[in-house]
């Protein structure tokens, strides 16, 4: 067996994104920046107000309460209709454009309007309540770095600096095909000893939000030409990934049926809880990772493992899984030669995330996955917990 770590690190070795494209806004959701996006406008392109109120000179409310003729109103959209006078206001709308010779805005709070006058009760600093021209960004500046994902906040930012496509790289591809006899597709009805395939169903989720297009190759019977068959139609994706069958048992098919194709092991056991027999290997340009038939294992080895692989072969940088500390909320025993990977429940407290081991850790126990707020990772040979000690926490995010 093989640590976590090492696990990762040699699945991820040599892995990187190939293809890059260039796409609109409207198709770049969930892509990762192939290039940097350099902005093409300035914004915002002239000083305007960040506030409701009028515009002066400083010079002219320095002693305030000081009373101003208003001259004219500007609003959001509009160009101001002439410069301001010395000792003039002009009316202004959050969003528009200070006319020139204005450098402050007093905020209408502060003011007394009457016929065709303002009174200033209460003079800001100079320069107050105006954002000037580019503070947000100039053309040609750098916006996001290559590498970055695209969200919703990234994607305005680019509408805004009039970007309207830019250069990505292409999604990977996943092959995800399913095996056993037991299993039948979601919406079947079970007969007998058969289950629902559902873990197919949760790999979907996450892989689509890890960036990756999903082929979806169906469940294979436990019979070494038809998963032979149905893996062949998933070898021009960037992985191909499959359930269950990975070990050596009698039933575990998986490297028997695929060692024809030309399939190449480099390892099918971690020392880890849940998730030992994960298999890691390729044929030819495809890499294949064998997830464990039961669903929490399979579910675990796809965060720990198939998420850093999809993420890096659509261009995102890894920085390893976010771990943060939490407190025990009751006591551990000692841990074994293998890494645990505990579903608990978190609750916050004043001094932070507290996490108690559920006390069912199964993993075929999929239900308590589901409620589950993060995973306790324990280290091999890890010694006895008392409540409160800190441990390391991984984060489960809304999808799981």
């Amino acid at each position: 067996m093989i640590s976590v770590a090492e696990a990762e690190a040699r699945i991820l070795e040599g892995a990187g994104p190939e293809d890059r494209e260039r796409v609109g806004l409207a198709a770049a959701a969930g892509r990762v920046l192939a290039e940097d996006a350099v902005a093409r406008r300035t914004h915002p392109p002239h000083d305007v107000s960040a506030m409701d109120g009028y515009a002066v000179r400083h010079a002219d409310i320095a002693a305030s309460p000081a009373t101003l003729p208003v001259g004219f109103a500007v609003a959001a959209g509009a160009m101001p209709p002439r410069g301001l006078r010395p000792g003039e206001a002009a009316r202004i709308f959050t969003g528009a454009v200070m006319p020139e010779g204005a450098d402050t805005v007093v905020i209408q709070e502060n003011t007394r309007a009457e016929a065709g006058r303002v009174t200033i009760l209460e003079a800001p600093a100079a320069g107050r309540n105006v954002r000037k021209a580019g503070y947000d960004f100039a053309a040609g500046a750098m916006l996001l770095p290559a590498g970055t994902r695209l969200g919703g906040a990234a994607l305005g930012l680019l509408a805004g600096a009039r970007v309207d496509e830019v250069a990505v790289w292409r999604r990977p591809r996943v092959a995800l095909l399913a095996t056993g006899d037991e299993l039948v597709p979601p919406g079947a009805d079970p007969v007998g000893a058969q289950i629902i395939a559902s873990t197919g169903v949760a790999l979907g989720v996450l892989l689509a939000g890890w960036g990756a297009e999903v082929v979806d190759l169906g469940i294979a019977r436990d019979d070494a030409d038809e998963i032979r068959a149905r893996a062949e139609a998933g070898l021009g994706a960037d992985l191909l990934l499959t359930q269950g069958g990975a070990s050596v048992g009698d039933h575990d098919l998986i490297q028997p049926a695929l060692a024809p194709l030309g399939l190449t092991v480099g390892f099918w056991k971690i020392a880890m809880r849940p998730g030992k027999p994960l298999m890691s290997g390729r044929i030819g340009s495809t890499r294949v990772i064998g997830l464990p038939g039961n669903p929490v294992s399979a579910l675990v080895c796809a965060l720990l493992f198939v998420q850093p692989l999809v993420r890096v072969l659509g261009g995102e940088r890894w920085h390893g899984q976010r771990l943060i500390e939490a407190r025990l909320g009751a006591p551990l025993g000692p841990n074994d030669q293998r890494q645990d990977y505990l579903r608990a429940r978190v609750a916050l407290s004043p001094d932070g995330p507290v996490a108690t081991a559920m006390p069912v850790q199964d993993s075929g126990n999929l239900s308590a996955f589901a409620r589950a707020g993060g995973l306790i990772v324990r280290p091999p040979h890890a010694p006895a917990a008392a409540a409160g000690d800190v441990v390391r926490l991984l984060p489960l995010g809304p999808d799981l």
